[in-house]
């Protein structure tokens, strides 16, 4: 089960003629006094600004190359080339991984049919359980964990789900991990930097560290993109990208592997003490995985006003002005969220959860039907009172949940975040 969906390609498929006018007008804007074209070309040229300054077509396009996140204009450029020679590989139907028998390991199906679309012939496994949010466990009732975890939050999904269809998919998705090293020549981890991808990720390795693993076991994991919008994921990438990402993968070495290990078996622990020790040594082998842990943990009831980061961005955002939770949303992952992690039905969980206490901190207008994301929330008083930190969120008795192996029963001492510390504390 998930809550990931595809997004807009055209952003992250750049035409180098189009920004070469773009950089054009840029100029002329800025020779025409225009105010906020100058303001731009100062970000990159301070001394734009002085009177004598003389702004060149280069200053232009370097904005314009920095705006889409390129060192330079001849990064963007070396950019725009690789992709198109991609393109035109596409356009012959190139296949870039019949040479072996091969599986695609992903958290998510985002990338499923842009995979086929890029050439790829591979059997792909949706390894999308959502660690970042549920519980984590390592005994033999794991799985049951996991699908009432998926059941009572995402009562929607897929229709409705069924506590025995998430069991019996969980344990396949299982199954088909414990048989890929003897299934698969080849298996290709595709993630991103995000916490979800990241616990996936760590799951995996840690199989691959206590069990069998195939001929060849290979990561491809990222944290940018350059293009026109914020890059957040592989799911918004078109076919032609994940050509050029393949071309990038790298063999899984024996320091991820145990540092994978080590990360899962920290995640699933009752306390988070060992996950947060480990995000302090950088994870050198993952340098992704440390920031993701950091962002994790930040679910943790802060020491401030006992909210997780969510909430807190939640309320913020609806304390400026009432807010759909489509706009919330959407605010969330293009500018609040520091590590956008949460799907829209994650968000959605969350935001109920928000309601279900005695003194709420939100309230919902009146729904349509079968429409959650259409009311608007806005916040309230105790909400108000909560976020400046004079009241406690977790005097509000929220429901139960799951910080990775940790439970977190606002009726008991638990485990908090410190933001100031960037460390957990037993409160």
């Amino acid at each position: 089960m998930t809550d990931r969906t595809e997004r807009p390609l055209s952003a992250f498929r750049i035409n180098i003629e189009q920004q070469k006018n773009r950089a054009k007008d840029l100029l002329r804007a800025v020779k025409a006094g225009d105010d906020a074209a100058r303001q731009r070309i100062a970000t990159t040229r301070p001394s734009c600004n002085e009177p004598d300054a003389s702004i060149k077509l280069a200053d232009a396009q370097l904005t314009i190359a920095r705006e889409l996140r390129f060192r330079n204009w001849a990064a963007l450029k070396s950019h725009v080339e690789a992709m198109d020679k991609q393109r035109v590989a596409l356009d012959r139907r190139d296949s870039l991984d019949a040479n072996l028998k091969t599986l695609h390991i992903r958290c998510g199906s985002d990338i499923r049919q842009t995979l086929q679309e890029g050439g790829f012939a591979g059997d792909f496994l949706e390894h999308s359980i959502p660690y970042c949010a549920g519980p984590v466990a390592m005994g033999p009732d794991r799985h049951q964990l996991m699908a009432r975890f998926l059941v009572d939050a995402f009562p929607t999904a897929r229709g409705g789900l069924v506590y025995e269809r998430e069991l019996k998919s969980l344990e396949a998705s299982e199954e088909k991990l414990d048989r890929s090293a003897s299934d698969y020549q080849r298996v290709v981890l595709w993630m991103e930097h995000d916490s979800w991808d990241q616990l996936v990720l760590v799951r995996v390795l840690a199989h691959y560290a206590q069990s069998a693993r195939p001929l060849m076991l290979e990561l491809i994991a990222i944290n940018e993109f350059p293009g026109g919008e914020r890059f957040i994921g592989l799911g918004q990438l078109p076919a032609e990208a994940l050509r050029l990402l393949w071309a990038q993968r790298k063999p899984v070495t024996t320091e991820q592997l145990i540092l994978g290990r080590d990360a899962w078996t920290a995640l699933a622990a009752k306390t988070p003490v060992a996950l947060a020790k480990l995000a302090k040594t950088g994870t050198p082998a993952l340098p992704l995985l440390s920031p993701a842990i950091y962002r994790h943990l930040r679910e943790l009831p802060s020491t401030k006003n006992g909210l997780t980061l969510t909430e807190q961005l939640v309320l913020e955002i609806v304390a400026d002005r009432g807010a759909t939770l489509n706009e919330v949303f959407h605010l969330m992952k293009t500018d609040r969220e520091p590590l956008p992690w949460l799907g829209d039905l994650g968000l959605l969980h969350i935001v109920e959860n928000m309601l279900r206490v005695i003194d709420p901190v939100l309230e919902r207008s009146p729904s349509p039907p079968n429409a959650p994301f259409a009311p608007e929330r806005t916040i309230t008083d105790a909400g108000r009172a909560v976020l400046i930190g004079t009241r406690d969120w977790q005097s509000f008795a929220p429901p139960l949940r799951w910080v990775g192996g940790v439970q977190i029963d606002a009726q008991r001492p638990g485990w908090r975040w410190s933001e100031s510390s960037r460390d957990v504390v037993m409160i």
